[in-house]
């Protein structure tokens, strides 16, 4: 079945323009949802999402209450959510496969809801920018499309997206909200920041750094984050960027860099000293295991044993 607004099917697009001219209750809630206070999160109850990455789980979780994820820029963050089961994912799309990354975010909530006879799919989308090359334009068309073309009938309700999410700071497009937290218990959908995304941020970081795709994150009936087996071979070249200024840094490594928020440089640094620590990933992974981490009583993320 399509994507639906307002219970009608989304006609064929050619811009997000022509979208938010025919919808314009989307433009409402767009200028409601970016002007909302960035909320501050525990880090004790939070999953941070990074990009590539997708968690899902339901308000039965005893381990999160809140995912999150945010340094979006041309990237878009993306939430499904089953009204009936409340069961929700988010994810943290960049554009580099789409298509084949979708219908995996619609299986993470319908797989969790199969109990519930109840409610509907509904699907909000945040991020991107009017970036002069019109990355954050392209993803927005391509996420709509990818979710007009699942089975399921999803009700498309926020899209704070490109247009809709760009503000113009002395003569430079930058986003509005560069992050989300949805809150699991009540799906309630605010924007924020988080300075904890853990665990293992920079395993995480360099999985995607070196070309990793889209892996789901959390597997809620254990309450476990599961990463990799990740592969990556090493390479000494990357040593170069750790002496490049920072402009350089921007200009290579940011799909926009007048936009980037103002840790990107030391995130990307950190994270190319990780790889060259660790230039054989096998040796993170012993006998090709995943890492596995779970939540303290204490509310900490900490290594948890293979069973």
């Amino acid at each position: 079945m399509p994507l639906l607004i307002q219970k009608r099917g989304l006609d064929r697009l050619n811009s997000t323009a022509e979208l938010f001219d025919k919808h314009p209750h989307l433009q409402d809630s767009a200028r409601a949802f970016r002007s909302r206070p960035l909320v501050d999160v525990d880090p004790k109850c939070l999953l941070y999402v990074q990009q590539r990455e997708f968690a899902a789980t339901t308000p039965a979780d005893d381990h999160v209450s809140v995912l999150g994820s945010d340094d979006a820029t041309t990237c878009h963050l993306v939430v499904l959510r089953h009204t009936g089961s409340g069961a929700v994912c988010l994810a943290h799309c960049d554009g580099s496969s789409t298509w084949s990354e979708i219908p995996h975010l619609v299986k993470s909530v319908t797989s969790l809801s199969k109990v519930s006879k109840e409610g509907r799919l509904e699907l909000h989308l945040i991020g991107g920018f009017n970036d002069e090359s019109k990355t954050s334009h392209n993803l927005s068309l391509n996420i709509l499309a990818a979710f007009h073309k699942q089975k399921e009938d999803i009700h498309l309700e926020t899209c704070c997206i490109t247009e809709m999410n760009d503000v113009v700071v002395d003569g430079t497009h930058r986003p509005i909200v560069y992050g989300i937290g949805v809150n699991v218990k009540t799906g309630d959908l605010f924007p924020s920041s988080f300075t904890h995304k853990g665990p293992a941020e920079e395993l995480r970081s360099a999985r995607t750094f070196t070309g990793g795709q889209m892996a789901e994150l959390y597997d809620s009936s254990r309450g476990r984050v599961k990463i990799g087996p990740c592969e990556w071979s090493s390479n000494l070249d990357i040593a170069f960027w750790l002496s490049q200024n920072d402009d350089t840094i921007l200009k290579y490594l940011s799909t926009s860099p007048m936009a980037e928020p103002p840790h990107f440089v030391q995130h990307m640094k950190s994270t190319i000293k990780f790889l060259l620590e660790h230039p054989d990933s096998d040796s993170l992974f012993p006998g090709g295991q995943p890492q596995l981490y779970h939540r303290t009583e204490a509310g900490d993320w900490e290594s948890a044993v293979q069973s």
